[in-house]
């Protein structure tokens, strides 16, 4: 099987183009590489990978492809060691390809690195999935933060969080957003449902009968509220705790509502990936 790039292979030499430079300097450029001549960090720190979540991103590389291309740096003539991307570059041999595109690092200066990809992301005109995938992999392999990308991108943070959720999508949706056939207002729009069967299936609808984003905003807010209905009625949340929440929202970078009931509460922490959750964790764990 050849590498199968997905939404992201359209423009990924205008993400990554063949050379990176930054004030003069020659920071990577991309290739893409046969699998079998690149090999792990035997440095990396990580050494146990979620199952589960190697499961889902291998269907989805099956699905969709390779959306966040690893960074490796030359051994030797034609041999390539992983410096970020471990749990992609697994994925991508579970599913089988053969060839993988990578950025080629040339510097071990990863912050100018970080800053190439900045910049080419200001320059390529992306769509919603590749763009999801860029700040996706901004964020993991060189450790920025939400507040701190948004900034350097001239976005809102929330736009930041909103399109990067685009990624938990069903695989057979992010492949109509990368076609094209889904707009990222359709996308956005299907997010407001949680079970992927029905997210599937809105989509194909949204395909074959050519529904418009405010057709899809309506039906997904008239699906919560029958859903609603049939829930116990419950009170307005205190001030108190609507301030506790979004406190805590801000710390954490995401939605988070808080509940109170007799004798017990509950926090809701939403997330919109592993890696999202990953980060969340850190922060909880600092």
């Amino acid at each position: 099987m050849s590498a199968k790039r997905g939404g992201l292979g359209t423009n990924l030499d205008a993400l990554i183009p063949t050379s990176f430079f930054v004030s003069g300097t020659q920071v990577a450029q991309q290739n893409e590489v046969s699998i079998e001549v690149i090999s792990p960090n035997p440095r990396q720190p990580r050494t146990v990978f979620d199952e589960d979540a190697l499961r889902e991103l291998t269907a989805s590389i099956k699905e969709v492809g390779l959306l966040q291309p690893p960074v490796v740096r030359e051994t030797s003539p034609g041999h390539y060691e992983l410096i970020m991307g471990e749990r992609r570059f697994r994925a991508a041999k579970a599913a089988g390809l053969k060839s993988i595109p990578v950025i080629i690092r040339q510097t071990a200066d990863n912050e100018l690195l970080r800053e190439a990809l900045i910049e080419n992301i200001h320059r390529s005109q992306l769509n919603a999935l590749e763009e999801a995938a860029a700040y996706t992999q901004l964020l993991n392999d060189f450790e920025c933060t939400h507040e701190e990308l948004a900034k350097r991108l001239g976005k809102s943070r929330p736009h930041l969080t909103n399109t990067m959720r685009l990624l938990s999508l069903p695989a057979t949706v992010q492949r109509k957003v990368a076609a094209g056939v889904l707009s990222a207002g359709h996308a956005r729009a299907l997010l407001g449902l949680i079970d992927e069967a029905e997210i599937e299936r809105l989509a194909v609808r949204i395909v074959a009968e050519g529904l418009s984003v405010r057709t899809i905003e309506e039906i997904v807010a008239a699906g919560s509220a029958t859903s609603k209905k049939k829930r116990k009625p419950t009170a307005a949340p205190a001030p108190q705790l609507l301030e506790i929440a979004e406190r805590l929202s801000d710390l954490y970078d995401t939605r988070v509502s808080v509940q109170s009931g007799k004798g017990r509460g509950k926090i809701t922490i939403e997330f919109s990936g592993m890696a999202d959750l990953e980060r969340i964790l850190d922060l909880i764990e600092e």
